[in-house]
């Protein structure tokens, strides 16, 4: 045991396994891959300060703090720290993999699997907490705030557990034939009882869903009102969004685990496969605004008071021409007869 954590030091021990696993070791930064790094860090920024809006949101407005909305703020968290790893991954990828070390290596995939677990583990507390809501109809009440905070406190904690095993001993350093094409580091039993884990959970959370659309549907129907039913809708718009995104990487992982090495070429295109999964943190808070007028009035209100200390800026500066577009936006907002669409939004829908 001594001798595996010595290795995690070695200079030489990362370019060993990708040696091993890859046909080839292309490290040149061409134009074409300069211009996807650009293009994947405008997106992770988006994501960072898209998620970061709902957290402000739903920390500043008392009307957020029930049961369903913390579990959303706990999901945008986990979202948005998807999208810092995502950077570190990105940065840390390409002619600067082969310089790492293997801990530095654990640390840079381990933080993307640790939120990626904290996110299918926010998903099953918001179905857990949609069929006590609605199938049992109960509600958390403020003896059973405790109850809940220590639900989101365990699902980081399972999270950081999980996504920490490699580091703490399941890698493959010494054993080159149980490595994974897609993270040769990593054996490919973790790589597949990751998988498994979360294909389960996945799995359990349909079976939340379907069991409480059976309730809304049958004789009890009248116990979940109108707002009620809408952010149940919310809930399952994410979680379907979140099986598209992250699908076709869970099946790249299946497919490396069933390919023996170097004989599945498409496992070394899997980052586009990641790629896309991450696009899953940049479309849910589009939708929890989309779908809830409340807290899209209380997302975009930042915004909201930038226009008016531009428009009082202008004012000062002498420039009448633009004093009264930012006044006008704002107004309408606060009546609620006007959503305009914050240029954020805008910029992130291109980059989608």
């Amino acid at each position: 045991m001594g001798n595996l954590y010595s290795e995690y030091l070695s200079p030489n021990k990362v370019r060993e396994h990708y040696n091993y696993t890859k046909e080839t070791l292309d490290t040149q930064e061409t134009a074409s891959r300069q211009a996807a790094l650009v293009i994947i860090i405008i997106l992770c920024f988006a994501i960072v300060v898209e998620n970061l809006l709902v957290l402000i949101a739903v920390a500043r407005n008392s009307k957020f703090h029930s049961a369903m909305y913390l579990f959303l703020g706990n999901l945008a968290a986990s979202d948005m720290l998807t999208g810092v790893a995502f950077v570190a991954n990105t940065l840390l990828s390409g002619p600067v993999t082969l310089g790492l070390t293997p801990i530095q290596w654990f640390a840079r995939e381990g933080s993307a699997f640790i939120t990626l677990s904290a996110s299918v583990f926010s998903l099953l507390a918001i179905a857990i907490e949609r069929h006590v809501a609605i199938a049992k109809v109960k509600l958390y009440g403020s003896d059973k705030s405790c109850r809940m905070l220590l639900l989101i406190g365990a699902s980081w904690l399972i999270s950081v557990a999980l996504g920490g095993l490699p580091i703490l001993g399941w890698n493959c350093l010494g054993h080159l034939e149980a490595c994974s094409t897609v993270l040769p580091l990593y054996t490919k039993h973790y790589v597949l009882c990751v998988v498994t884990i979360f294909s389960v959970i996945l799995l359990a959370i349909v079976a939340l869903y379907v069991r409480i659309y059976c309730v809304v549907r049958s004789s009890q129907a009248d116990v979940a009102g109108p707002q009620t039913l809408a952010l149940l809708k919310t809930v399952t718009i994410v979680l379907g969004v979140f099986i598209v995104c992250w699908l076709p990487a869970f099946s790249i992982l299946l497919l490396d685990y069933a390919c023996p090495v170097r004989s599945c070429p498409i496992l070394y295109k899997a980052h586009y496969f990641f790629a896309f999964a991450t696009l899953n943190s940049l479309l849910n808070p589009v939708i929890y605004t989309w779908r809830s007028r409340d807290l899209r009035r209380e997302v975009l209100r930042p915004l909201q008071c930038c226009k008016q200390a531009a428009g009082v800026q202008g004012r000062r500066g002498g420039t009448p021409g633009h004093q009264l577009l930012p006044l006008r936006s704002s107004s309408s907002l606060e009546r609620g007869t006007h959503m305009p669409t914050s240029p954020m939004f805008l910029e992130d829908n291109t980059i989608v």
